[in-house]
């Protein structure tokens, strides 16, 4: 009996076309699933990439806005950024809160992972649930123009379920949340995400509190 969860294509060669600080890209001459012959282009990036949600005890969070310049429009996300392959995913969510807000935090829960465009890269996403915040001074980087909103997380869930949040990390993070936050403790009460089980073939290909993958 067939697996279905084979791989259904032939790769015969590979060639780098582009490669900068943060991305490559390659370029499979391929055999596809129907026999034919073709090529596969595939973004490789050389970061995982973070999200993480803050939660203060009393239910409020932060938003960050800033031009993409890809997409030539504003947008308003959770906090996110990128992981160097090899850096625990941990610790580098804990760098970009501080970076992008100036939080800190004693504790980062597993939320959820995702693939954010599977059909032409091979990005990997993480996101946590920060907790137990204190606030210093943000550090952004000069590449971000960056602005703040603080807001009750019950608000940028809402924010996610009416289309003012279009980003597919922070969409996929606040609508979970919205799934599965706790009972009446909410959203002070976060014990509910210990709950939140890690696959472990993510575990073992981007460890939380190890190497994160393989370098490229």
């Amino acid at each position: 009996m067939k697996n279905d969860q084979e791989n259904p294509w032939i790769t015969h060669s590979s060639e780098e076309k582009y490669r900068n600080a943060w991305i490559e890209v390659v370029e499979h001459q391929v055999t596809n699933p129907a026999g034919n012959p073709g090529i596969y282009g595939v973004v490789g990036f050389k970061n995982v990439a973070v999200g993480i949600v803050p939660i203060d005890e009393h239910g409020n969070t932060v938003l960050v806005g800033q031009y993409r310049y890809p997409l030539n429009t504003y947008s308003w996300e959770i906090i996110e950024g990128g992981c160097p392959i090899g850096e625990p995913l941990r610790q580098g969510a804990m760098r970009e809160l501080l970076e992008e807000t100036g939080l800190s935090a004693k504790h980062l829960h597993y939320l959820l992972d995702l693939h954010t465009s599977n059909s032409v890269t091979d990005e990997h996403s993480t996101v946590f649930v920060a907790s137990n915040l204190s606030q210093g001074t943000a550090i952004p980087e000069e590449t971000e123009q960056l602005k703040l909103m603080h807001c009750h997380i019950d608000q940028a869930i809402e924010m996610a379920k009416n289309g003012e949040i279009t980003d597919a990390i922070s969409l996929a993070a606040l609508l979970k949340l919205g799934n599965v936050k706790g009972g009446p403790g909410w959203p002070a009460d976060l014990s509910f995400l210990h709950a939140i089980h890690r696959p472990q073939e993510w575990e073992s290909r981007y460890p939380l509190d190890g190497n994160s993958g393989p370098t490229r």
